[in-house]
């Protein structure tokens, strides 16, 4: 997330062109032909021993012979040639170079060596701080100053849209059609293999720049998860991320691994990462365009009820079937708008949602038809759909229906959105939209499939705000207990642990088993029967018998279980006979031994199947879904990335009934939603507290109301010692950092990071405050905190930001907040800057210092450089403690402020 001279890449003030050409078809001519035909206020200067100007600018033999250190080096040359080009332009400080080249990944800096050039260029480029964009980069344009440093085939026009992609031929593709729609972009950057500038990087950047409102990512792989989703969390609080991601087949990922060099991911990982991020994927080029058509016209959605408005009944249907079909809201007219329109539409209309205006409806029924639809509370958004029609008055009804917008006084607050459909009849009308800042398209299901994108990016921003609710108090958790028992496991070698060795595992995070007890194999069949007996009287009939073998995958098929055992006599044929049929199955097969099983009660139950797999990117991903003996987590469950809450299980748990991975069978102890939300958290919560474990298969999980029960176990383990690095994408509650202190007035107090489920009591604390402190911690005077300001505060990434809160109980048992310290951190972990509030009543015995404390040994362990933070003159107390603390404190006469610095290292 490094930002160190990414200004140079985003506010280049001079640009070099290595490998600049008079030569036709040369990418050093299309290159400077692009910056001198873009408006580029800088100077340009071409590096080329061939020519003494190129297009009439002078040229320099060398880098060495430049006049000045150029901000931005473009590189055109040839593979063989660009690391000679990269040490010259780091050894002068150039900033940012761009590499158009590929192929350097299969060079060797020398036949004594086996380090590629690719390697070797990004070394020279850390050692000097200098950043590489690339390689195999078509460039990037940069409207806003005038910079088009790409070998793209035409420009780009001034927007608030921000593209970035991998591929070049989707750079281009784009640029294409946005020109012919008018649509605008802010930067519109080609990443290529990434082999240092990434995706979060620009993300953290475009997610601060004020001339971008929104973001648009083509990805074929992620590389650095966790910073990936970091900064795409953060971005999207601010503006809409939107991504297109291909690799949706297998065979389609392993063409994008040949593209980009990246890692195999599973699809539906990444679609739990994006939305986990608050990002929203499109499917295609189709879904992309009509999004980006809807971000670059559109203000905010207040509302999902859509209004429609037609000429014709059919495109009115499929554009409301389309609106249902994908989870939206049809808005429901008011007796006073049906009124208004019975005034001015003829008396056959449709006297609801969809308005149909009928086929003869010319320029002035359109206009005031909308005018009284637009004045309807109960519209959010509005479709104006128009069909060819003998009138031919396509392009006045556009014009009229623009005048009514501009002049409406709601038209910044509803969202309008049109189809003309057809091609010759309608284009010019479609160039009227355009022209008018109202997103137009072809077809009315396009039209509403734009609009969904907008309803699901809404609705994304409100999950993201969501107060998680706590998990019940007695469900236990005993991480201790359970790595204890993991590790033991590690040391004898087993890395597979079956349920009766998993069920103390389990029930350490309150998972429940059913009573199992193990038989080992031997090779007297009498002598395993007899056992058998003994187990199943001790468990209490009936029971069930299962065979135990790592050769086996799915038991039944091999005709490994049997069910409701009622005595000693079944028990001891069932023993026998599966012995033999598993071997008959398949001689190969080791049997380690036989499982005697609580048989469960699944009268009225359903049954689940629940794992937890490691993915090749995004590491660990919790799945849900029924299971089956073909079944594939990634394709037959829904996927969640780990830490979850109950907020995001219960979110999860709706994207599997919703897309059919789960389906409620309405049985009579079947799926409820708290009890499942509870397993589904504490499972997170084993994965994350034991990184001994690599995976998880439960198969089945019984769900009976409130009861969860875990039938068969099978947990697989990382090699003692060998625990993946980055194996969890999105990092956890850091428990480890909970303290207890000892205030002067001996009240012991909890000092620890702060957590979603804080936000009510967090809502409290800052309520609690005394208009003076609340000026204090504001620098001015302020309204109360909104729900969704203060999910921002509570809802924290611990890998950017930090905030302690120490918190009590009182007298009834409630946890209640004392005070708060937080610090947020530059991407380069340079410097932090803290902000803090103590209750007034807690004042003065010691609640600031300890909170202080604490966040100084956490950013002085987090390797930051500084700590710094402003007070107001009024506030002497607070610049008193950082001083005894160490900080130098200085007094801003302009600002009125008072500065606190401390270097940490």
């Amino acid at each position: 997330m490094s930002q160190r001279n990414i200004n140079a890449l985003f506010k280049p003030k001079s640009v070099a062109v290595i490998g600049a050409s008079n030569g036709d078809k040369k990418a050093g001519k299309g290159l400077m032909k692009n910056l001198l035909s873009s408006g580029f206020s800088g100077p340009i200067m071409p590096v080329t021993p061939n020519y003494t100007s190129v297009l009439g600018v002078l040229a320099y033999p060398s880098i060495a012979d430049l006049p000045m250190v150029p901000d931005l080096a473009v590189v055109c040359t040839h593979a063989n040639k660009v690391l000679g080009i990269i040490e010259q332009l780091a050894d002068i400080g150039c900033k940012v170079a761009v590499i158009m080249a590929s192929g350097m990944e299969q060079l060797l800096c020398d036949t004594n060596s086996d380090v590629n050039v690719l390697e070797q260029i990004k070394a020279i480029a850390k050692a000097k701080g200098m950043r590489i964009l690339g390689p195999n980069s078509l460039g990037m344009i940069l409207p806003p100053i005038g910079l088009n440093a790409s070998l793209a085939h035409t420009g780009a026009q001034n927007g608030k849209i921000a593209f970035v992609s991998q591929s070049a031929a989707i750079c281009t593709t784009v640029l294409d059609w946005a020109n012919n729609k008018g649509i605008g972009f802010s930067s519109f950057i080609s990443l290529g293999d990434a082999a240092d500038l990434d995706f979060d990087e620009l993300i953290d950047y475009l997610g601060r720049d004020s001339k971008t409102s929104a973001i648009l990512l083509y990805i074929d792989s992620i590389s650095e998860k966790q910073h990936f989703l970091s900064a795409a969390r953060a971005a999207s609080h601010n503006k809409p991320i939107l991504v297109i991601k291909s690799g949706r087949s297998n065979e389609g990922m392993q063409a994008a691994m040949l593209h980009t060099g990246g890692t195999a991911g599973n699809d539906a990982v990444y679609e739990a990462a994006f939305r986990r991020a608050g990002m929203l994927r499109v499917e295609d080029l189709v879904d992309l365009f009509a999004a980006v058509e809807s971000l670059a016209h559109s203000a905010p959605l207040k509302g999902e009820r859509l209004a429609i408005i037609s000429n014709g009944g059919g495109p009115a249907v499929l554009a409301a079937d389309e609106l249902i079909i994908k989870g939206g809201k049809l808005a429901k007219l008011s007796q006073q708008t049906i009124s208004a329109l019975d005034a001015v539409l003829p008396s056959t209309w449709s006297r609801q949602n969809p308005v149909d205006l009928m086929g003869d409806a010319a320029s002035e029924r359109y206009a005031k038809a909308l005018e009284i639809v637009m004045n309807d509370e109960n519209c959010d958004a509005v479709l104006v759909l128009h069909s060819p029609s003998l009138l031919g008055e396509s392009q006045q009804i556009a014009d009229a229906l623009i005048d009514t917008i501009k002049l409406h006084p709601k038209r910044n607050q509803l969202n309008i959105l049109t189809n003309w459909s057809g091609e010759d009849s309608a284009y010019v009308a479609r160039k009227l939209f355009n022209q008018a800042s109202i997103p137009t398209y072809r077809t009315p299901e396009g039209a509403i499939r734009a609009f969904m994108h907008m309803v699901e990016f809404r609705r994304n921003q409100k999950l993201l705000q969501e107060i998680p609710e706590s998990i019940p108090a007695n469900i236990p958790t005993n991480s201790e207990l359970a790595r204890q028992l993991l590790q033991q496991a590690q040391a004898n070698q087993q890395l597979e642990i079956e349920t009766h060795q998993a069920a103390p595992i389990l029930a350490a995070y309150g998972l429940n088993t059913i009573q199992t007890e193990f038989i080992e194999c031997n090779d007297d069949v009498q002598s395993m029967a007899q056992q058998a007996i003994n187990a199943a009287n001790a468990i209490g009939y009936p029971v069930a018998l299962k065979v135990q073998s790592k050769d086996v995958m799915y038991k039944s098929d091999v005709h490994g279980v049997v069910l409701n055992l009622s005595s000693d006599e079944d028990v001891a044929n069932a023993t026998e006979s599966v012995l033999r049929r598993v071997k008959q199955a398949n001689p190969r097969a080791r049997i380690e031994g036989i499982i005697i099983q609580k048989m469960a009660l699944t009268a009225g139950a359903q049954e689940l199947r629940v794992a937890v797999i490691n993915d090749g990117v995004f590491g660990l991903a919790i799945c849900l879904g029924e299971g089956g003996s073909d079944w594939d987590p990634t394709r037959d469950a829904a996927v969640a990335l780990p830490p979850l809450n109950m907020s995001l299980a219960r979110y999860m748990v709706i994207q599997a009934l919703k897309s059919n991975k789960l389906r409620d069978r309405h049985l009579p102890l079947g799926l409820k939603m708290t009890p499942l939300c509870v397993m589904l958290t504490q499972l997170s919560h084993l994965v994350i507290d034991c990184p001994e474990i690599n995976g998880i298969d439960i198969n089945p999980v019984l769900a009976a109301g409130d009861n969860i029960t875990l039938l068969d176990v099978r947990l697989s383990l990382n090699p003692l010692g060998q625990v993946p690095t980055n194996r969890l994408a999105i990092q956890p509650y850091p428990k480890e950092l909970e303290e207890t202190v000892t205030l002067k007035n001996n009240l012991k107090v909890m000092l620890r990071p702060i957590l979603p489920e804080d936000e009510p009591k967090h809502m409290d604390f800052d309520n609690s405050l005394s208009d003076e402190d609340r000026y204090k911690r504001y620098f001015g005077v302020r309204a109360k905190m909104t729900h969704e300001e203060m999910a921002v505060l509570t809802q924290i990434d611990y890998s950017r930001e930090m905030a302690f809160i120490a918190t009590m109980f009182d007298d009834k048992g409630d946890e209640i907040t004392l005070g708060a310290v937080r610090a947020s951190i530059d991407p380069d972990n340079t410097e932090a800057e803290f902000a803090m509030a103590v209750r007034s009543n807690y004042q003065g015995v010691g609640l600031g210092r300890a909170l202080l404390e604490k966040l100084i040994r956490y950013y002085k362990h987090n390797d930051t450089q500084v700590l710094t933070g402003f007070t107001m003159f009024e506030n002497r107390s607070m610049a008193n403690l950082a001083k005894s603390l160490g900080f130098d404190v200085s007094f801003d006469m302009e600002e009125q402020l008072i500065k606190m610095d401390m270097k940490l290292k």
